[in-house]
């Protein structure tokens, strides 16, 4: 597989990178906003399993974007998302339709 990224893309050298400082967080909340010139994303983590009185989400984390950055990001995860579906079968994002009824005994 890697051969057939060299013969794909024989102009493309991979970029080095310091991963020495990186620091990793969990988010499973997302917003983006923005500006004509960038993209906004800030995430944080939505402690509420269900209920009626939402909890007020603490954003962790804000990247800013360009809009061409922006954009190889959005194929990047697509390309991701499509891989992991191929292996593991199709991710549902609509939370009513992975809720399974509790059955009463």
């Amino acid at each position: 597989m890697a051969e057939e990224k060299r013969t794909a893309a024989p102009d493309q050298m991979p970029v080095p990178v310091d991963e020495s400082h990186i620091l990793a967080t969990y988010a499973n909340f997302c917003r983006v906003t923005g500006t004509p010139e960038e993209l906004i994303v800030d995430f944080g983590l939505n402690k509420q399993v269900g209920g009626n009185s939402p909890e007020t989400i603490q954003l962790t984390q804000r990247i800013i974007v360009n809009f061409f950055t922006a954009k190889r990001l959005a194929a990047a995860l697509v390309m991701a998302v499509q891989r992991h579906e191929q292996a593991f079968g199709m991710l549902e994002t609509d939370v009513q339709k992975r809720v399974v009824p509790q059955t009463k005994a």
